[in-house]
Order: C-alpha cells, then structure tokens, then sequence
C-alpha cells in the first residue's frame, strides 16, 4: 500500500494571522481561496506588493497595533484605540505611557519568576 503525500491546507484567516496581517484588508483572491503550506511559505519568502503594502501601511491587526506600540491587545481596549499607530507614538498619550509601563512591569515579573525557578532547578 502507497501513502501519499498530502498537501497541507489552512483557511485564510489562519494564513493571515500567521503573516501578520488584517484578513479583511487581503484581496478577494487570498480570503476565498485556501492557502497550503507551500504558498505561505512563499508568501512570507517573497512578498507581492500587496503584502509587503499591507505589513508596511496596514490596516494592522490588533496583536501587531499592541506589539509596534509596546502594549498588550488588552491596553488597547481599554484605550479605545484600534488603529492610529504613527499618530498615538508620537504624541504619546497618558495612558499609553501607563500601559507601557504596565506591560513591562509584567515582562519584569515574568523574567523574574523564570530566572528564580531556573535557580531553584539548578541548586
């Protein structure tokens, strides 16, 4: 008996998660379709201008606003904020600061409480 091999196969919005971007804002082609593994890898290799305008001028999904902006999808919410990126990190508004600093506080805790089980793994 002969396996064969079959081609792996994921829905759009998966595709476009995994490329960073906003589903909605792809070409009708990409969001009706069915992307395999090959195409996304080809996708994220050499980007058409679409992708490559798309990850350059959005509009950009909610974990890549939180990530460019240094927050969490959370802090956004809670600020109202969606889009806006350019604008909000130069005028740098209060509470963006506050979920900054909310968020590295958290990043701290993390490493902190991964450094102090490392040590007690080790000693």
């Amino acid at each position: 008996m002969k396996s064969h091999q079959t081609s792996q196969t994921m829905k759009p919005a998966t595709a476009a998660k995994k490329l960073g971007v906003y589903l909605q804002a792809t070409p009708a082609e990409f969001q009706e379709g069915v992307v395999s593994r090959a195409e996304l890898n080809a996708l994220q290799t050499d980007p058409p201008e679409w992708l490559r305008e798309l990850r350059r001028n959005g509009p950009h999904p909610r974990p890549v606003v939180a990530a460019k902006l240094g927050t969490s999808i959370a802090g956004l919410a809670r600020g109202g904020i969606t889009e806006q990126i350019d604008a909000l990190k130069e005028s740098r508004p209060e509470w963006l600061e506050r979920e900054r600093a909310t968020q590295a506080d958290v990043r701290k805790e993390a490493a902190r409480i991964k450094e102090k089980n490392a040590e007690r793994q080790d000693g």
